[in-house]
């Protein structure tokens, strides 16, 4: 690959990708690598439901973004003590469209800064056993985009509590992460040795011709803008495009035990049941009708029953115990 570099100059994970996007779909022109940050975000797989990847009220309550990219894999989460590449270049057949093609540039990069780094059976870069970059694919129209991560200096506490989700309340056949060992290359660089310094290693390795950015025009800019605001910011792609599941939660309150059974198609409630030993009044079924065709979001469900009175159907369990179980 005989690549020319360029940068986001952006840490907004809706945007970024959508450059990356534009790249893929736009300038064929030439090879890329293009090397980005992200702020605070999980960034889900193609193919993965978006709710089962999530600790939500973690990240609601940390203003940690949510998107979808479009290769497939695991979640992961971004911050900027992570640094995120991309390759852009022609689709060839057999070994150079192999992870380990990609991969192996970068771990040679990290064994000139001292890390002896490999590839994984499956598609992970490790270091002592360690990942400490994830990778993926995508080929579209004869180009083919490999992008990872490399796990640097991040948060390991947000990381864990931001992709945590309970695996019980949910059942569909959508995508699973695989839980991995994650280590982070701080513990193994140079005493110093910063992003920075990596992403300059980077660069030196990589760029044969020069290391000059190479730049996008205004057009193309505003058409990048326009691409993360109608797709990579909206509910449509980041938890619309989940595939449908099932979901359910139950919980014991002063007023009774109560479970919630939902089952979700394209992000909306298509159909729900409500059970348990709480001392209602009358049919449970207008609550349940008030619920169909609502985003699965506790905001939207919030709204909705919040001019209900939910004692005939819920009796003394409050509207706050009920939206507890969303």
């Amino acid at each position: 690959m005989n690549l020319n570099y360029i940068e986001t100059n952006s840490n907004d994970p809706f945007y970024n990708l959508a450059f990356e996007e534009h790249l893929l779909c736009n300038r064929k022109d030439c090879d890329w690598l293009m090397l980005w940050q992200n702020s605070p975000t999980v960034v889900v797989g193609l193919n993965q439901n978006t709710n089962e990847e999530i600790n939500r009220s973690f990240i609601e309550e940390h203003g940690i973004n949510v998107v979808r990219r479009t290769t497939g894999g695991g979640a992961v989460f971004h911050d900027l003590g992570n640094l995120n590449y991309s390759f852009i270049t022609d689709a060839q057949t057999g070994t150079e469209l192999s992870i380990e093609y990609f991969s192996r540039p970068v771990c040679r990069v990290l064994e000139q800064l001292g890390v002896h780094a490999y590839t994984s059976g499956r598609n992970d870069i490790l270091v002592a056993g360690k990942k400490i970059s994830g990778v993926a694919q995508r080929i579209y129209d004869g180009r083919i985009l490999h992008h990872g991560t490399l796990l640097i200096s991040s948060d390991v506490g947000m990381l864990s509590n931001a992709l945590r989700a309970d695996p019980d309340k949910f059942a569909s056949k959508s995508t699973k992460s695989v839980a991995s060992r994650v280590g982070m290359l701080n513990h193994y660089l140079p005493e110093g040795t910063g992003t920075e310094d990596v992403k300059k290693a980077i660069i030196a390795e990589l760029l044969s011709g020069g290391t000059e950015k190479a730049t996008l025009s205004p057009t193309e800019l505003e058409k990048v803008e326009q691409l993360a605001e109608n797709k990579y910011r909206s509910w449509e792609w980041n938890y619309g495009r989940s595939p449908e599941y099932n979901y359910t939660n139950k919980a014991r309150f002063e007023g009774g035990s109560l479970c919630l059974m939902l089952h979700i198609q394209e992000g909306k409630i298509c159909s729900a049941g409500i059970s348990g030993d709480f001392m209602a009044t009358d049919s449970i079924d207008p609550l349940i009708q008030t619920l169909i065709g609502l985003r699965f979001e506790r905001r939207e469900i919030a709204a909705a029953i919040a001019g209900m009175n939910l004692r005939p159907f819920i009796g003394t369990i409050t509207s706050e115990e009920f939206l507890s179980l969303i």
